[in-house]
């Protein structure tokens, strides 16, 4: 029986990976980057934008051949749409800048197992038109680059007293070397998850005061 498609493009489209369903805040994917590589402003942004480029071209390509690509070996194909884009992108990077290559290492090529990409394959570029897939793609790929900034943004300000190599506090700065080692990593997302978890209990709290509020009013009058 084939799937019925929802062609119809919202706001939520694109905005609910940015923050609804963020892939890292909300859904916890692609964990292994996002503890490794955000030491610094410019591994994070690297990653995210490599990342984004790699979810991107492949959702598209696996939503235009969603019809032809058979159910039996569609993971197996998925896989390999998404390793040819990473390769592309690994060469990509190491003719670029052979510094930031070797700061991102191994997980360049680690993105081919990202849980988010080849989850965004199997739920959504297979199940919608192009259009729609490219939408929505950027808005997790955004999403995820955005995580990995809050991450990278805060461990090189507290770590190394800069952001992006310019020296932000004064000569008398004393680094938090624990920031850009392992460690400093958990501590820093743990503390996202903290304030974006009491950010939507807060506002699911005020939609339900509102509601209350609402009804008390309607029962008033």
């Amino acid at each position: 029986m084939p799937i019925k498609e929802d062609n119809k493009i919202t706001a939520d489209t694109f905005l609910d990976g940015i923050w609804k369903e963020n892939p890292v805040f909300v859904m916890l994917l692609g964990m292994c980057p996002v503890l490794a590589v955000t030491n610094s402003v410019s591994n994070a942004l690297a990653m995210g934008l490599a990342t984004t480029f790699v979810l991107l071209c492949s959702s598209s390509l696996i939503s235009l051949l969603r019809h032809l690509i058979p159910k039996e070996v569609r993971i197996a194909t998925y896989i390999v749409i998404i390793a040819t884009f990473v390769t592309i992108t690994d060469y990509v990077i190491q003719a670029v800048s052979l510094e930031l290559y070797n700061a991102l290492g191994a997980f360049i090529q680690l993105i081919v197992v990202n849980c988010m990409i080849l989850g965004r394959a199997e739920a959504y570029a297979c199940k919608h038109h192009l259009l729609k897939t490219i939408v929505n793609s950027l808005g997790m790929g955004l999403g995820f680059t955005f995580a990995l900034l809050c991450l990278g943004s805060v461990r090189e300000l507290l770590g190394n007293g800069s952001l992006l190599g310019y020296a932000i506090f004064g000569d008398s700065f004393q680094p938090w070397v624990v920031m850009v080692l392992p460690p400093g990593g958990f501590i820093v997302l743990g503390t996202w998850l903290l304030l974006f978890n009491w950010l939507k209990e807060r506002k699911i709290n005020n939609e339900k005061n509102s509601s209350n509020t609402f009804a008390n009013d309607k029962g008033v009058a």
